[in-house]
């Protein structure tokens, strides 16, 4: 999709979405009928012996048909859901991706120390009326919903359950006492924003810290921010008004903005040379914001379990051995897998949707409408988002030999005996493989 993306962008001056996503799709199959015979041609000069026979491309629709009715087995085994979490958000590409898809760049930027105002007349212990926190990125002030302590700081554990006041958006909010904040480190309180910090989100979860998210898909600031709870529902705990100065800022000009606005108000206690680590998405290029949203996820830790079993016992073999430990670190430690994509490239995920919000899945509509008595009075619609090209290659050993369909080559040729890959796809690739077979 990207290729074809900048192709247009270059010779047409136009976006995916001047187009239209059946009009791009087709743009996009135009280009793999002129391009796709590449690798081939490629892999024949080099003189691979393979049976030519058996090519097979990913959008097949014998492939398809598989993703599809993997999706829907582990979607009716309660391996996958839906769910509303934060996620590395690329602003480029509109899109979540993984964490292996982000590159963590060294860099030297700055750190903002914050006066927050103590509400209800409360006084640090040695006599101050607000707190300091530090920041790297003051534009989120506007989605904070807490402040931190360590429980067992002298400075501050009088003052947890109490209150400050936001500065900018007057917003009250707790302070917490969490094990995250770190006495020697900084001032010693933390800035909590659940929805734009994968910590911060675990901290709000633990203390039922709401969670206010303030930028659009694009990595502007929104006009109102979204509020929810902790589990994601729509709540008015907290009033959704942002700031008219800062409606509609890209992200960067916002942190200039909310800055000089705090330094205006005499909060801006100082500014300190910092060296930090910036995520950027490894296709996109661009600073990768920890966003709020909806997204499809893969219980992994279940499917992980047999599969590290599997190398354990020695049903599976690496070679060289060493690359065990590299699969058993990222398999021992491995957190759900956001398997949704917004793109419009790609195997579109098998779910459909009423006016009512009510989520159907199912390998066709047809089939959904059939098994939910649906009739044809109810509206639906399917899902925009796609599924994780690695998704699909994890089926890779079975779907391209004519699974589900208990085929004479799935017979002959499954399990499949040796696999060479690079040592930089194992988690990608050769675990979800073994995850999914």
């Amino acid at each position: 999709q990207m290729v074809v993306e900048r192709k247009i962008a270059a010779e047409e001056g136009k976006t995916r979405h001047d187009y239209g996503r059946d009009a791009f799709i087709d743009k996009i199959w135009q280009w793999k009928a002129e391009s796709g015979g590449t690798i081939t041609r490629q892999m024949r000069r080099l003189g691979n012996s393979v049976d030519w026979e058996r090519e097979r491309f990913t959008m097949d629709e014998g492939l398809s048909n598989a993703v599809k009715e993997v999706f829907v087995r582990l979607y009716k085994e309660d391996l996958i859901y839906r769910g509303k979490r934060l996620v590395n958000w690329d602003p480029k590409l509109r899109t979540a991706i993984s964490d292996l898809e982000v590159e963590n760049r060294e860099s030297k930027g700055s750190m903002w120390h914050i006066r927050y105002p103590l509400a209800d007349g409360a006084k640090t212990a040695d006599g101050k009326d607000y707190l300091v926190v530090a920041t790297t990125r003051p534009e989120t002030v506007l989605g904070d919903t807490g402040v931190a302590v360590n429980p067992e700081d002298p400075r501050y554990k009088d003052l947890i359950g109490k209150f400050v006041i936001l500065p900018l958006v007057d917003r009250r909010i707790p302070i917490v006492g969490d094990e995250h904040a770190d006495m020697e480190k900084g001032t010693g309180c933390v800035k909590i924003t659940p929805a734009h910090d994968f910590n911060d989100y675990e901290v709000g979860k633990r203390h039922a810290l709401p969670m206010i998210n303030i930028l659009t898909f694009d990595g502007d600031i929104r006009e109102t921010a979204e509020v929810y709870d902790t589990k994601g529902n729509e709540s008015d705990v907290y009033s959704n008004a942002i700031p008219a100065e800062f409606q509609k800022l890209e992200r960067f000009a916002a942190r200039k903005a909310v800055v000089a606005a705090i330094d205006a108000l005499g909060l801006l206690d100082e500014i300190k040379p910092h060296d930090l680590t910036v995520p950027y998405g490894d296709r996109g290029g661009v600073v990768i914001e920890p966003m709020l949203t909806d997204q499809w996820y893969v219980r992994a830790d279940v499917l992980a379990k047999p599969a590290v079993e599997a190398v354990e016992n020695g049903d599976i073999q690496f070679v060289p051995k060493q690359y065990e430990n590299m699969y058993f670190s990222w398999m021992r430690d491995i957190q759900d897998w956001c398997i949704s994509r917004q793109l419009w490239w790609g195997h579109r995920i098998p779910a459909w949707y009423d006016n009512d919000g009510n989520v159907y899945v199912g390998r066709t509509e047809d089939e959904v409408r059939q098994e939910n008595n649906l009739g044809a009075d109810v509206a639906l619609r399917q899902d925009e988002d796609v599924l994780d090209t690695w998704f699909s290659s994890a089926l890779w050993t079975f779907s391209t030999l004519g699974w589900p369909e208990n085929t004479d080559a799935l017979r002959q040729f499954h399990p499949t005996s040796v696999m060479v890959s690079g040592f930089d796809i194992i988690f990608f690739w050769i675990a979800r493989m073994i995850m999914m077979t």
